[in-house]
């Protein structure tokens, strides 16, 4: 994209059996961003896609981002469809009571790519039964 900075690493896997490949942040001017406690931001990441049809990119957290630093998703997974053609951004949330600043280059989130099946969507006038009948949120006990 224009606007990348072509120096920041593409997606990478960090091990073999990683799902997940780490993307990084990629602002303009290679400038950073302070995320201050219970903030939010769309981070620019530099990088565009063409996805194939059948497939999606998950955005996911960085679990050690989470632990370390608070460092959430809003909407995680976040979800790039094979139409999407604009930069991909990610929306960090800075959950902890400390500042957080998101270096530019640094590792943000991470992406899965992922099949996609589309449903056929249909009204009824009742669905079959279930051994879990009615239950819903917590029916099933605790955690």
């Amino acid at each position: 994209l224009p606007d990348a900075d072509p120096d920041v690493a593409l997606p990478s896997y960090a091990t073999a059996g990683a799902a997940g490949a780490d993307i990084r942040a990629n602002f303009p001017q290679a400038k950073g961003l302070t995320l201050n406690a219970g903030e939010r931001a769309l981070v620019p990441t530099g990088l565009g896609m063409a996805i194939p049809e059948g497939f999606e990119v998950q955005i996911r957290p960085r679990s050690g981002l989470a632990l370390k630093h608070g460092i959430a998703l809003v909407n995680s997974p976040g979800t790039i469809d094979s139409d999407y053609r604009v930069p991909v951004c990610v929306i960090l949330l800075n959950t902890s009571t400390e500042p957080f600043f998101v270096a530019h280059g640094e590792r943000i989130a991470q992406i899965v790519v992922a099949p996609v099946v589309q449903a056929d969507f249909t009204p009824v006038a009742s669905l079959d039964g279930t051994s879990r009948g009615a239950g819903g949120f917590g029916s099933t006990g605790r955690g």
